[in-house]
């Protein structure tokens, strides 16, 4: 049975030392087939122009989407990789914070494609991503 907050714990932990937390990615929600987080709008994340970056926006959309792989998956015996990821920009931002949602569209068992909603605090539309990963057997260290 699947534990909403053991897995949110799980994908905040994972995130220290790592871009997640650099661009200060916090997990915020879960369910069986979705990943929700969110990513605060700053100098951090903008690019020259005070924009939030599309780089930072693709960054959020992949690391939610690959921890939510991880929801379905054995990750003793499995792991994911992604191996393609495409992103719509369609509204700009310059503070405040975003939200991502990541939704299952198909549950393979050798891959998983996850549509990656990119909202504002209105749940106006930022970006819509779509990614792609690979479910791979786990090899022994």
């Amino acid at each position: 049975m699947f534990n909403k907050e053991k897995f949110l714990a799980l994908c905040n932990d994972w995130s220290k030392n790592t871009l997640m937390e650099t661009l200060e990615i916090e997990y915020i929600d879960a369910g069986e087939d979705f990943l929700k987080a969110k990513m605060p709008v700053n100098s951090r994340v903008h690019q020259p122009m005070g924009l939030l970056h599309g780089g930072a926006t693709v960054a959020l959309a992949e690391s939610v989407g690959s921890a939510a792989s991880l929801m379905l998956i054995n990750p003793e015996k499995q792991e994911v990789r992604g191996i393609e990821i495409s992103a719509n920009h369609l509204r700009s931002k310059r503070e405040g914070t975003v939200f991502c949602t990541a939704k299952i569209v198909h549950k393979g068992a050798s891959v998983h494609l996850w549509e990656i909603r990119i909202v504002d605090e209105n749940d106006k539309l930022i970006s819509l991503c779509k990614l792609s990963n690979m479910v791979l057997s786990r090899r022994d260290r």
